[in-house]
């Protein structure tokens, strides 16, 4: 319930702030709301393509199956496996957050799951050949081979750390 309330402040406190807007200057506000349309129509093709993606994944993958490939006790197997994932996946962050909290449920561990937005964000397999382009092909491997390593001691971290907390 708890919840709820806040989102209703949140939208709310949105809704005061247009109200001040469209006050202020209509035709700015106009030229925003526009923009951030613009921008919603982009960006959901992306969205629902990987709310199916995750969805059917869920749907064939049951819990123990997730729970012994990136689960708690997968170890640092599963660990490596969710970093690969991660490193050669492109997703938007306000996409993979929602994705790892389905997959916490699902039953993977918090390390695993720490360990795949770490790479997810920091690691970019796909993205590679346009960071050879504007840096060099060293400095880009250089980057991401850095980024990788980083993003498990980070994942080992988040698991520790929330080992102790939960």
């Amino acid at each position: 319930m708890g919840n709820y309330i806040f989102n209703g402040i949140i939208y709310l406190i949105a809704i005061v702030f247009l109200i001040i807007s469209l006050i202020k200057s209509r035709q700015k506000t106009k030229q925003a709301l526009l923009k951030a349309w613009n921008s919603f129509k982009n960006i959901i093709p992306m969205l629902l393509g990987v709310i199916l993606l995750v969805g059917l994944m869920l749907s064939l993958l049951d819990t123990e199956i997730i729970s012994k490939i990136i689960g708690d006790r997968s170890g640092a197997l599963g660990v490596l496996i969710a970093s690969v994932v991660g490193s050669v996946t492109l997703i938007p962050s306000f996409i993979a957050f929602p994705t790892a909290a389905l997959l916490l449920q699902g039953g993977a561990g918090y390390t695993q799951i720490a360990a795949f937005v770490q790479t997810l964000m920091m690691v970019g397999i796909v993205t590679i050949p346009m960071e050879i382009k504007y840096f060099n092909f060293k400095a880009a491997v250089l980057r991401n081979v850095i980024s990788f390593f980083l993003s498990i001691g980070v994942a080992y971290f988040i698991g520790f750390v929330l080992s102790i907390w939960l």
